[in-house]
């Protein structure tokens, strides 16, 4: 039952992902600025809600994705993810299509299907 209501659980997100993406890339301005103003502040929240879990013990250590035999060193994956997606992209120019104001979605991201995946 676990591992059904888990992948409940994973698809409703990735739909989710999917359903925010198709709106950035096909949205007009003013239903933009709609779903910016309420997903905005809970994908925020939800970041660090994450970060939060994984922010590092006083040895420097992620609470999270250490195990009693290994100890995970900060910055985790989460870490390095968050500073990739959330500071060093925003710092990247965006490909040429996306400029010119192309309404073609990008293809649908590739969903690991690791179970227990944070």
């Amino acid at each position: 039952m676990d591992a059904i209501l888990g992948q409940v659980l994973r698809n409703a997100v990735w739909e989710r992902l999917d359903m925010l993406s198709e709106l950035a890339t096909r949205a007009d301005a003013p239903s933009l600025l709609s779903v910016a103003r309420s997903e905005l502040p809970r994908l925020t929240e939800g970041w660090r809600a994450l970060l939060a879990e994984h922010e590092p013990d006083e040895r420097g250590n992620c609470p999270q994705c250490s195990t009693r035999w290994r100890q995970q060193k900060s910055p985790c994956s989460v870490w390095r993810a968050a500073y990739e997606h959330l500071v060093a992209g925003a710092l990247a120019p965006r490909p040429a299509r996306h400029l010119r104001g192309t309404t073609s979605a990008p293809p649908a991201a590739v969903r690991p299907a690791v179970a227990g995946a944070h």
